[in-house]
């Protein structure tokens, strides 16, 4: 079976060189293309998907409907915040180079790429804080971060993983996910057994499927960016 991790296709923010994090911004007029094209590139590779997953934010919502679109529109597909983008606390919304002339390139490098430093947290009152928005009401506000590094992202997505994903593979489905580049950082963390040194370099290309061939025993057999 197929395990498809899928990064959204370029968001406006991703276009403006801006932390975006839980931030809910839509697919830029390029990331649109991207998705479709990723959506193309699976029919075209006659990779027949079962059951999708996504995060609950619109550009890897509608990065997975383009897909869809291309491909199977009418498979099950799941929604979680748990498979949101790493939450950048007080910099989402900042431009990167900005602050990198504030803090340095290092500090920011660190900030982005390490995978146990936390960005500086927001407070609770902060309209960017996720208990502020309606979309995460039914979840514990102790739940939500104020700031996450590249360890607490991968506790929440690699629970979701063995919860909610792994039983699917496990019955033998194609799953494509539609998520981000932190939260699938993390996920690649996790399958491939990356340590937090060498997990700083990992960088994943918008609306590019990567996908895993895994045997019964969900062991990876083949891994490659179509």
């Amino acid at each position: 079976m197929k395990l498809i991790l899928l990064r959204h296709g370029q968001s406006v923010w991703n276009k403006e060189n801006k932390f975006t994090g839980w931030t809910d911004v839509e697919l830029s007029d390029q990331g649109v293309v991207e998705a479709k094209q990723a959506g193309k590139l699976l029919k075209n590779n006659n990779i027949v998907l079962d059951i999708a997953f996504t995060s609950v934010l619109k550009r890897a919502i509608d990065t997975l409907n383009y897909v869809l679109e291309e491909t199977n529109p009418d498979i099950p597909v799941k929604y979680s915040y748990k498979l949101n983008e790493r939450h950048y606390g007080a910099l989402q919304g900042l431009n990167k180079d900005e602050t990198r002339q504030k803090y340095g390139d290092e500090q920011v490098h660190i900030w982005r790429r390490s995978a146990d430093v936390r960005p500086p947290a927001l407070e609770k009152d902060d309209p960017r804080f996720p208990g502020n928005d309606e979309k995460y009401k039914d979840i514990p506000q102790e739940k939500l971060p104020i700031t996450e590094n590249l360890v607490d992202t991968t506790k929440r997505v690699v629970e979701y993983y063995n919860e909610e994903v792994k039983p699917e593979l496990k019955k033998e489905k194609n799953v494509i996910i539609s998520a981000h580049g932190n939260s699938l950082r993390a996920l690649i963390k996790h399958l491939e057994n990356i340590n937090d040194e060498e997990i700083m370099n990992v960088e994943i290309p918008t609306g590019k499927p990567y996908v895993y061939e895994l045997d019964k025993k969900l062991n990876i057999i083949k891994k490659y960016y179509l």
